[in-house]
């Protein structure tokens, strides 16, 4: 059975990527077109995470590029080129997406929605009837803060925090649409929040919480007398977020694409079994910048420069007045024990984030300074 893989130079994509390679004899790996040389970021990914050297020889005969366009109908190719692509797989991998917190409907719309109809359409257009593996997020929960979110709900009464979890919603609604159209299986994979404890490298690529850590740095710009600001946000102090290994979620999901379709869509949320407290988040953050941060129950009525302009990012902040839970009892219970993930604490979470080496730095310890004026904005 070969393999096509979206989104192979992405945090997640490259992870799946080494996994499939360990299952799968080739893979095709459909890269962006004009986004650069997607073997050479590849086999850079897998020199600096430490294959052997016989690993990296092997690698470009074991992986076929076919630079495409996601927003595109047929990917950007031409018809026999589209035809001879789609005939020739017998599973397809959908992890390619825009992740922007902060981007517009249309924009996310463009590579999450049209992205996903263009991927299916090639599925059906294989005479082999191509498997379909669709990565999705958790958060197509959407706007519900309490209570549980199960593996076979697909509705967001209390609407969606962002534009990126409407577009991720709606392109899960075009695989139902798709497998009962054609009376085919698709496998949908819900991840949480995926980190890693690998120091930060300019030729990998970022993971949600050194975008996160970015845009608080851009935010704060150069404070001049290096105090501490304070900023209030809002948030629950009994707060959670469901942060998983990327490694270990890569292999959750390549296991689960191993196993007998229902028949129908299968969806599978791959998140950890113990929530990360939202403390140890703003803890994380306070000791990456120069801020105190104070959760709130409602926005301000008196907002600094500075939260007015966090305010910008509501994709950033939104998450640290959720409590609600993520259920895996599908995977629990396909899995067994080896579904479980080993804990994901402060200093897994500063690893992954201080360059290499450097030591987990002491809590800040500090009062709070006086809310910051308006030559910070």
């Amino acid at each position: 059975m070969h393999v096509a893989l979206t989104g192979a130079t992405g945090f997640l994509g490259l992870r799946l990527l080494r996994r499939l390679l360990a299952t799968h004899r080739s893979v095709t790996v459909l890269a962006h077109a004009g986004s650069g040389n997607a073997l050479h970021r590849i086999t850079r990914f897998f020199e600096l995470t430490g294959s052997p050297e016989a690993c990296l020889d092997r690698l470009p005969g074991r992986l076929r590029v076919v630079e495409t366009d996601l927003a595109l109908p047929r990917l950007g190719l031409s018809a026999r080129t589209f035809q001879r692509l789609a005939d020739g797989l017998g599973e397809i991998w959908h992890s390619a997406g825009s992740i922007n917190l902060e981007g517009d409907l249309p924009e996310l719309r463009r590579t999450n929605v049209e992205g996903t109809r263009h991927v299916l359409e090639l599925a059906a257009a294989g005479r082999g009837a191509p498997l379909i593996r669709h990565v999705s997020t958790a958060f197509v929960a959407g706007g519900r803060r309490t209570g549980v979110a199960y593996e076979d709900e697909l509705n967001a009464p209390d609407g969606f925090e962002n534009a990126y979890e409407r577009s991720k919603y709606e392109a899960e609604q075009l695989v139902h649409g798709w497998s009962r159209e054609h009376g085919r299986p698709a496998l949908v994979l819900r991840p949480g929040i995926l980190v890693t404890d690998r120091p930060p490298h300019p030729e990998l690529p970022s993971h949600p919480l050194q975008v996160v850590e970015r845009i608080l740095r851009d935010a704060l710009g150069p404070t001049g007398s290096g105090d501490r600001l304070r900023v209030r946000t809002v948030g629950h102090p009994h707060g959670r977020l469901n942060l998983l290994q990327v490694e270990h979620a890569a292999d959750v999901m390549v296991r689960l694409a191993g196993l007998p379709p229902s028949g129908g869509v299968d969806t599978y949320h791959v998140v950890h079994d113990r929530d990360v407290p939202v403390p140890t988040v703003v803890e994380l953050l306070e000791r990456l910048v120069p801020l105190s941060i104070d959760l709130v129950s409602a926005k301000p009525d008196d907002p600094s420069a500075l939260e007015a302009l966090l305010d910008f990012y509501p994709g950033m902040t939104a998450y640290l007045a959720h409590r609600r839970r993520f259920d895996d009892t599908r995977v629990r219970t396909r899995l067994g024990p080896s579904a479980a993930s080993a804990p994901v604490g402060l200093d897994y979470l500063w690893s992954g984030l201080a360059p290499r080496g450097g030591a987990l730095p002491r809590s800040p310890g500090v009062p709070p300074a006086p809310l910051p004026s308006a030559r910070y904005a």
